[in-house]
């Protein structure tokens, strides 16, 4: 039992930091962090009419975006307190159209440095409690410092 708290304390004490470092981007479209332990995140967002295009599907912008989130998130799980990440890259590869009630972003580490981090993300809809694969993606991070704002 203590060890079941003492990971949930460490899972909400990420999530907490992930979105903190996120900044202004995670409260505003709604993201939510669904998971969050050393080197993986995962960040959801629910079906709006402002986040879809002209066909319905999750808008290309949207997806992309949260996909840097959780692999950022990802990669910050693994740093030091004090640390952060900024994209130096992003590739994504859009593989079908993403029409489900919820877009989920599972970001996971490939390798983190002392001054580069790179993280791969697969991001799912959901749709009918079906996860339907709808981009993948590669983003690579400088590692810098965090501003804090006390």
């Amino acid at each position: 039992m203590m060890a079941t708290m003492c990971a949930d304390e460490t899972a909400t004490r990420l999530a907490e930091r992930v979105l903190a470092l996120a900044g202004g981007a995670t409260g505003a479209a709604g993201i939510e962090v669904v998971l969050a332990e050393p080197g993986r995140v995962h960040l959801s967002i629910g079906r709006r009419d402002d986040l879809v295009q002209f066909k319905g599907y999750f808008h290309g912008g949207v997806i992309s975006g949260l996909a840097d989130l959780a692999a950022g998130g990802a990669v910050t799980t693994t740093l030091p307190p004090g640390r952060a990440v900024v994209s130096i890259s992003l590739h994504v590869n859009f593989l079908a159209p993403a029409r489900g009630e919820r877009l989920v972003a599972k970001g996971s580490v490939v390798k983190v440095g002392g001054t580069v981090g790179v993280a791969s993300v697969d991001v799912v809809t959901i749709e009918a409690d079906r996860e339907l694969l709808c981009a993948t993606a590669t983003v690579t991070f400088r590692v810098v410092g965090a501003a804090t704002n006390n």
